[in-house]
């Protein structure tokens, strides 16, 4: 089954509690067997997508993995990237903001303006990533993402399964793991992972929008410091409840 049908909110709560203690590499399997070829995996290339990713290329089918390129991303990212193409021999579908939007944003508030406020650094990521995003997921059924709950108190409520803005189905495997967890599964496999997380960083977006962590702080605590630290996304994982949306009718 590669296309969602009508499901109820009750079905989806059923497959949470159905799926909930099934490996990762288990749900990454089923997901791809369900939905492919309309399945893809979001990756920004932090720990938990490089576990997602390696998971996921051992699949035969394997999903379309994408990249949301910023412009304002690390350099260690970059190199990061280039490094798992030629390892793994992938090919990344990447997504570049509207560049009319942003020479728009940026010729008003500055290269910058995310420092200003919160409503700034919205609108950024708006441009940046979200934006892109859609457009990445035009035409899919469900997609793949890193989110667990012991990263934030805002992701600590987020299921195995959920609907998206659009009622996608948004897939998480991850979501019971620890941090020490994703590290001994990427120390395990060898995988490639950005060197700026030997340097204190545990979450890693855009380059100004991150910074390296002390030890009583939670993951997300090095992106957009700025900030109220209670509630601190960029928009591509707002939680969505919906009382009837799209997804497979029997899984």
């Amino acid at each position: 089954m590669t296309r969602l049908q009508s499901v109820t909110a009750d079905e989806l709560t059923e497959w949470n509690r159905r799926y909930a203690s099934l490996p990762a590499l288990d749900i990454v399997q089923l997901s791809s067997r369900w939905f492919s070829p309309n399945l893809v995996l979001a990756s920004s290339f932090g720990p938990e997508d490089l576990v997602l990713m390696h998971l996921a290329l051992q699949q035969d089918q394997r999903p379309e993995i994408f990249v949301l390129d910023t412009g304002r991303l690390p350099p260690e990212t970059y190199d990061l990237i280039e490094r798992w193409r030629l390892r793994y021999e992938v090919k990344f579908r990447f997504y570049y903001p509207d560049p009319v939007a942003l020479e728009s944003f940026v010729t008003t508030h500055g290269p910058n303006a995310f420092y200003e406020s919160a409503e700034r650094r919205k609108q950024c990521c708006q441009i940046r990533k979200v934006q892109p995003l859609q457009r990445a997921l035009q035409g899919k059924d469900a997609w793949l993402t890193g989110l667990r709950r012991e990263q934030s108190a805002a992701r600590s409520t987020i299921d195995l399964f959920a609907f998206d803005e659009a009622g996608r189905l948004k897939i998480s495997p991850l979501i019971d793991w620890s941090r020490q967890e994703v590290w001994d599964y990427i120390r395990t496999h060898k995988l490639p992972y950005n060197p700026l997380h030997d340097k204190g960083y545990a979450s890693i977006g855009c380059a100004p929008c991150s910074r390296a962590i002390e030890a009583h702080e939670d993951e997300r605590a090095g992106r957009w410091w700025w900030e109220d630290q209670s509630h601190k996304e960029c928009g591509l994982h707002s939680p969505v409840k919906k009382e009837d949306q799209h997804a497979p009718a029997s899984l």
